[in-house]
């Protein structure tokens, strides 16, 4: 699979090191997000505030972003009915920008999967193709009547994942997509849920996507390894998942815990 260099990015972390660090943006904030729905099966009654993240990869040729949010609070509330909490400073291109990251430099977005809290800016990087797996690409089209409103399957709009299709660079299972990055297929939230296995120089990471929401759910419980989320198409792929992330001996990094902005850059 052959990738374009674009102009490197303007973020000195970049410019003074070539070594990979992954940068965790906060993008905003469902609020009174229901537990059970990120840990499946757990604490019924209870809710809470979870972050919407975009992360960004710098030290190579060019900045990776993976994931890149949901729309605005007031698209989220009219498409999906929930609460979405965004200040100014928390919208995509802003937090880039303040990290003196142009959109516009940005060559490669992965998207671990095409529900609309991962995928809905993917229109700020023109210039980046799109890293998806062939699999989620085919359910999100045709989804099972449960989960057509995380694709916008709606009926009465184009979903907003469709805006970049034509950009879109189609894989198949795990692909090396940059020195020292590759996607490993994951599947189980989603058919084609994917993960991005990133090697700084003390350690590997995972950016999980949805496979792994939260630190609960791989920490697991008294009875349970590794918990799944709430939202699943296939729960032995899931399963299967959490075993090969075992194997890869790696650090994984959810997708919506507060922990992950707090620690803010992973290297």
């Amino acid at each position: 699979m052959r990738h374009e260099t674009g102009p490197q990015s303007a973020d000195p972390i970049a410019e003074s090191s070539r070594e990979l660090r992954i940068h965790a943006l906060h993008v905003g904030d469902l609020i009174d997000w229901p537990t059970p729905a990120l840990i499946h099966m757990r604490r019924f009654a209870e809710v809470r505030d979870i972050p919407l993240i975009m992360f960004v990869i710098t030290g190579g040729a060019h900045p990776i972003v993976v994931d890149t949010g949901g729309a605005s609070p007031g698209e989220v509330a009219d498409l999906h009915g929930y609460t979405f909490r965004q200040t100014e400073q928390q919208h995509p291109d802003v937090a880039l920008m303040a990290r003196h990251i142009d959109p516009l430099d940005v060559r490669l977005v992965v998207n671990t999967h095409l529900h609309w809290d991962h995928c809905s800016n993917n229109h700020l990087f023109p210039n980046a193709r799109i890293v998806v797996q062939e699999s989620e690409v085919a359910y999100a089209l045709n989804p099972e009547q449960p989960h057509r409103k995380p694709y916008e399957q709606l009926g009465h709009r184009e979903p907003g994942w469709l805006s970049g299709r034509d950009r879109f660079e189609i894989v198949r299972g795990d692909v090396e997509i940059a020195p020292g990055i590759s996607v490993i297929h994951l599947p189980g939230h989603s058919p084609g849920s994917q993960g991005v296995l990133v090697s700084t120089p003390s350690k590997r990471f995972l950016i999980a996507g949805d496979c792994i929401g939260s630190y609960e759910n791989w920490d697991g419980d008294d009875d349970v390894d590794h918990l799944p989320s709430g939202t699943f198409t296939s729960l032995p792929d899931y399963m299967t998942s959490f075993r090969r992330i075992e194997e890869i001996d790696c650090t994984v990094i959810p997708s919506h815990d507060l922990a992950v902005v707090q620690e803010g850059v992973f290297r």
